[in-house]
């Protein structure tokens, strides 16, 4: 029986997003996204073991304004991860399974996850 006035999908028609499930993809594309950064991190040894040529121009690569994106981007998502596990660990131990709660502590995951790879790259760059 094939009707084609019922939606396919309706559950995603009237579903409203939640702090907490947009943290849960977040934290699974973090996951991802780390996993390139480690990547990224052995390439780096492989360049650095071929000589100072390709290192150096690895390190053009790496100081371009493509490259500093990338970088900042990989240390806000290792940010974000860890604050994101450490909230699920608090849930893993019974804590902050009331709907207000769950929605503050994203709140401050995700701002702290800003605020803590924004500190990061100011320590790095030796502006403090």
């Amino acid at each position: 029986m094939n009707d084609s006035n019922n939606p396919l999908s309706p559950h995603l028609q009237i579903y409203r997003w939640h702090v907490s499930s947009l943290l849960s993809i977040t934290h699974r594309i973090a996951g991802i996204v780390n996993l390139l950064s480690l990547i990224l991190i052995f390439f780096w040894f492989i360049i650095l073991s071929l000589g100072e040529s390709n290192y150096e121009l690895f390190l053009l690569m790496m100081n371009s304004f493509f490259g500093k994106f990338i970088l900042i981007g990989f240390s806000w998502s290792m940010v974000f991860h860890i604050l994101s596990g450490l909230r699920h660990l608090a849930w893993d131990l019974g804590y902050g399974f009331e709907i207000k709660t769950a929605n503050i502590s994203g709140v401050i995951v995700i701002i702290f996850s800003f605020v803590l790879t924004i500190i990061f790259w100011i320590f790095a760059r030796g502006l403090i």
